[in-house]
C-alpha cells in the first residue's frame, strides 16, 4: 500500500524508461525503506487495476496521464463503441470499429486518445485490464452446436458454447463464463429459468452487472467469529446513551437500520443527536469481510430483494440498530441554533438502545396531527420538536441555494409469490425530509471537521455544471417563453435554484426539473474536499450509512482512529491518502453499476406490469425528444417511446436546443401533456412503445 503512490508518481513524470523493473523496486526500497515484497505486490496490483500500463518494452506510464485513460467499454450493435472514463471528468471517448481490438461491452479498458475537438474525443483500445467474464443470455441451437444469444444488446453476436457445468436445454436463460483465446467461447455455469420467465430475466440483469448474491465461505467463516450481542469489554471508553430517548425512522420493509436520532431543547435552540451504527468496530481494515465490502462498494436494492454489502449477520444483526437491544454507535452530537445552524458539535463512540423502530408512514401521521400507533405516539413530543427543527433547516438550505428537484421514484406492490401486481410514485413526506435533513447536517459537520484537520478522508463531491450544459437549459426554458436570467461567469446553486423557480406551479414543472437535473454532473466520491454543488455545501461526506456504503465505513474507521490516537501524522497520513483515493474511485464505479442495475430491474417490472394493458390509453408528459421520436413519461413513472414514423405528420425535424420535434403542421415539445396508446411492452428489451393520440395541454 505504501509503495503505490510512490510508484505512480515516479511513472507520472512523463513515463519512466527502465531496463528492468528490479531497478525501480531497488530504488524505492532503498530510498523509502519499504520491503521488496510489498513493492512488488503494489506494482502488480497497479497493473492489475489498470493504474499503470506497460505501453512499450521496458516503459511504463501512470494512468491517467498523457493521452491515456482507463474506463469501461460501452459497445454498439454496429461494431463501434465508447469508453466511459473512470478517473477524470470527461465525456465518453468514441472508439471506431477498427480501434476496438475485440473488446466486449463491460470490459475494463485502457484507451489511447488519438484526437480531441469540441465535438468530442476519439481513441483506440490499448489493453483490456479486467475482461468481462460472465454473461447472461438464451441458449440457441444451430445445427449440432449451441450458442448463447446475449441479453446484453451491446454484444451484437452469439457466442458458441464450448462446455457446461450444468445440463441445459434450448431456450433456457443461462449465465456463462467467457473464455478468450483465438476465438470467444462460453461455458454454461448456471440455468436461470426459461427465456420468458420474468424472475429469470431479473437474475440475468443481476448477473450481467457482475453483481454477487452469495458471500464466500471465507467471509461467512469470519462472520461466525464476530459476537452477535454487545460485549462488556466493548463498552470501555464509550458514552452510555442507553437511557436516552433514541429511535430509528425507516421504511416499513427496511431491515438494515444504520441511523438513529434524538433531540432535546437547548435554550432557544436544539441538541440534535445522530447515532450511526459503529460498523468499523466489527469490520476491520484488510479483513476478509472488508475486502469483500470494498469489492461490492454498496448494497444494491431491487423491488423484491437486496444484495447487501455486508453479510446479513452484520447488516440485519449486530450492526443494525434494532429496537430494544444495545448497539455500538458513532454519535455526532450537534448544538443547533433556532435558524438551523450548527454552533458546536462533538463526535464520540457510544452505546445506545433504540426505544422504538418507527416508520415514515406512522411518523408522518403524528407530524400531520393525526393519531398513530402507541409506539409512535409515545415519542410524539420528540417528533414534533424534530419536525420544528427540520422545517428551519429546510428554510436555511433554500436560502443557501440548495436544489430540491422533487423527482418521483417508483414503488412496486408485490403479491405473496413475489410477483408485481401494481406500482405508483413513492411517497415523500415530512418524515422523509426530517431524516434527510438530519443526515445531511451530520454529514456536513463531519466533513468540515476532518477537512479542517487536513486528515485524509472520503468526501461526496458534486462539481458545478459545465457552461455549455447550462446554456442548453437556458435555451430550453426560453423555448417555453420563460424569461431567464443571464448566465453568470461563475455558475452558482442560487442561479440554478432561480431556474427551477421559473416553472413552479406549471404543469411541466417536473419535466423542467428533469431537464435541469440532466444538465448537471454526477456526484462522485473523492479524497479531496471539493464541495457539493447540488446541496450548496462547501463540506460534505457520506457518514450515515456504513452498513450499505463503503465510503461511510472508510471514514468511520478514520474517525475512530483519530478518537483513539488524536492527530495522525507521518507514514500513516500517506497510507490513508492512498487508501482513501482507492476507496473513492472504487466506490464511484460500484455506485454507478448498482444504479444502472436497479434502473434495469425497475424497467423490467414496469414492462411486465404493462404488457397486459396493450391497447389502453394513458396520459403523460413528453420527457425528451430525439431524431427518431420522443419519450413520454406516464403519471405512474413508466416511460416509453413514440416513434417518429408513427406520428400523424410529415417532414418532422429535431430542434435539439429547443427540445422540440417540428413537422409540417404539428410541434411536439418537452413538457407537452398528451394522451397515448400503449402498443408494446417488451420484457426482454425492457422497452415500452406508445402511439400518439392527442394533445391535452401544451407548453407556452
Amino acid at each position: 500500500m505504501r509503495a503505490k503512490k510512490i510508484i505512480w508518481e515516479l511513472l507520472n513524470k512523463d513515463g519512466l524508461s527502465i531496463k528492468r523493473t528490479d531497478n525501480l523496486f531497488s530504488f524505492i526500497g532503498i530510498t523509502y525503506g519499504i520491503p521488496l515484497k510489498e513493492i512488488k505486490e503494489d506494482f502488480a496490483d497497479l497493473i492489475k487495476n489498470g493504474k499503470i500500463l506497460d505501453y512499450e518494452k521496458d516503459k511504463y506510464i501512470a494512468i491517467p496521464s498523457k493521452n491515456y485513460v482507463r474506463g469501461t467499454f460501452i459497445g454498439n450493435s454496429k461494431g463501434f463503441g465508447f469508453c466511459q472514463v473512470d478517473d477524470v471528468e470527461m465525456e465518453d471517448i468514441f472508439i471506431p470499429a477498427n480501434g476496438c481490438q475485440g473488446v466486449l461491452d463491460g470490459d475494463k479498458i485502457i484507451v489511447k486518445i488519438l484526437s480531441q475537438s469540441d465535438e468530442g474525443s476519439d481513441g483506440r483500445v490499448i489493453k483490456i485490464y479486467k475482461p468481462l467474464n460472465i454473461i447472461a443470455g438464451v441458449i440457441v441451437k444451430q445445427g449440432k452446436n449451441y450458442f448463447i444469444d446475449p441479453d446484453n444488446s451491446h454484444i451484437p453476436f452469439m457466442i458458441k458454447v464450448a462446455g457446461s457445468d450444468v445440463e441445459f436445454e434450448e431456450q433456457d436463460r443461462v449465465t456463462a463464463r467467457i473464455e478468450r483465446d483465438t476465438t470467444l467461447k462460453a461455458q454454461v455455469i448456471e440455468v436461470l429459468g426459461k427465456s420468458d420467465d420474468v424472475k429469470a430475466l431479473e437474475l440475468a440483469i443481476i448477473r450481467d452487472h457482475q453483481l454477487i448474491e452469495e458471500f464466500s465461505p471465507s467471509v461467512l467463516n469470519e462472520v461466525k467469529l464476530l459476537p452477535q450481542e454487545v460485549l462488556e469489554n466493548q463498552l470501555k471508553g464509550r458514552k452510555d446513551l442507553t437511557g436516552d430517548v433514541i429511535f430509528t425512522i425507516d421504511g416499513l420493509d427496511a431491515k438494515d437500520l444504520d441511523d438513529a436520532v434524538s433531540i432535546k431543547k437547548d435554550g432557544d435552540g436544539y441538541l440534535l443527536g445522530v447515532h450511526i451504527a459503529d460498523v468499523g468496530e466489527y469490520v476491520k481494515y484488510n479483513s476478509v469481510i472488508d475486502e469483500e465490502a470494498f469489492n461490492r462498494g454498496t448494497s444494491v436494492y431491487f423491488p423484491t430483494s437486496v444484495l447487501p454489502m455486508l453479510p446479513r449477520e452484520l447488516s440485519n444483526g449486530i450492526c443494525s440498530l434494532n429496537e430494544g437491544v444495545k448497539r455500538l454507535t458513532l454519535t455526532c452530537e450537534m448544538k443547533v441554533d433556532k435558524e438551523g445552524n450548527v454552533k458546536s458539535h462533538k463526535i464520540y463512540e457510544s452505546v445506545i438502545q433504540s426505544k422504538a423502530r418507527l416508520n415514515y408512514t406512522d411518523v408522518n401521521k403524528v407530524l400531520m396531527g393525526e393519531t398513530a400507533d402507541d409506539k409512535t405516539q409515545s415519542v410524539k413530543e420528540e417528533l414534533l420538536l424534530m419536525n420544528e427543527l427540520s422545517h428551519k433547516i429546510t428554510e436555511k438550505n433554500k436560502k443557501a441555494g440548495c436544489l430540491d428537484f422533487e423527482i418521483p421514484e417508483v414503488q412496486f406492490i408485490f403479491d405473496e409469490n413475489g410477483m408485481a401486481v401494481g406500482f405508483a410514485k413513492r411517497e415523500r413526506n415530512d418524515a422523509h425530509i426530517l431524516i434527510e435533513n438530519f443526515m445531511v447536517l451530520a454529514n456536513q459537520t463531519i466533513a468540515k471537521e476532518f477537512c479542517d484537520r487536513e486528515i485524509p478522508f472520503v468526501y461526496r463531491v458534486h462539481d458545478k455544471p459545465r457552461k455549455e450544459k447550462t446554456q442548453d437549459v437556458v435555451d430550453f426554458l426560453k423555448g417555453l417563453n420563460l424569461k431567464t436570467p443571464p448566465i453568470p461567469q461563475d455558475i452558482t446553486p442560487e442561479y440554478y435554484q432561480n431556474l427551477i423557480k421559473l416553472a413552479e406551479g406549471e404543469t411541466y414543472a417536473e419535466t423542467v426539473n428533469k431537464v435541469i437535473l440532466r444538465s448537471m454532473q454526477k456526484a462522485r466520491y473523492a479524497n479531496e474536499c471539493l464541495g457539493h454543488f447540488g446541496l450548496s455545501l462547501k463540506y460534505y461526506c457520506h457518514f450515515t450509512s456504513p452498513i450499505r456504503r463503503y465510503p461511510d465505513l472508510t471514514i468511520h474507521r478514520i474517525i475512530k482512529e483519530c478518537l483513539h490516537k488524536g492527530q495522525l501524522s507521518g507514514n500513516r497520513i500517506e497510507e490513508l491518502e492512498n487508501f482513501t483515493n482507492d476507496a473513492s474511485l472504487q466506490s464511484s464505479v460500484t455506485e454507478k453499476n448498482a444504479d444502472k442495475a436497479e434502473r434495469d430491474v425497475d424497467d423490467l417490472w414496469k414492462a411486465y406490469l404493462m404488457k397486459d394493458r396493450i391497447g389502453e390509453n394513458f396520459e403523460g408528459i413528453i420527457s425528451s425528444v430525439t431524431n427518431f421520436g420522443f419519450f413520454v413519461e406516464l403519471d405512474n413513472t413508466v416511460e416509453g417511446l413514440v416513434r417518429i414514423e408513427n406520428l400523424p405528420d410529415s417532414g418532422i425535424l429535431l430542434f435539439e436546443k429547443q427540445l422540440k420535434l417540428k413537422g409540417n403542421s404539428m410541434t411536439f415539445a418537452v413538457g407537452d401533456r398528451i394522451e397515448v396508446k400503449l402498443t408494446a411492452a417488451n420484457v426482454f428489451t425492457r422497452k415500452i412503445d406508445f402511439d400518439f393520440v392527442r394533445f391535452i395541454s401544451r407548453v407556452k
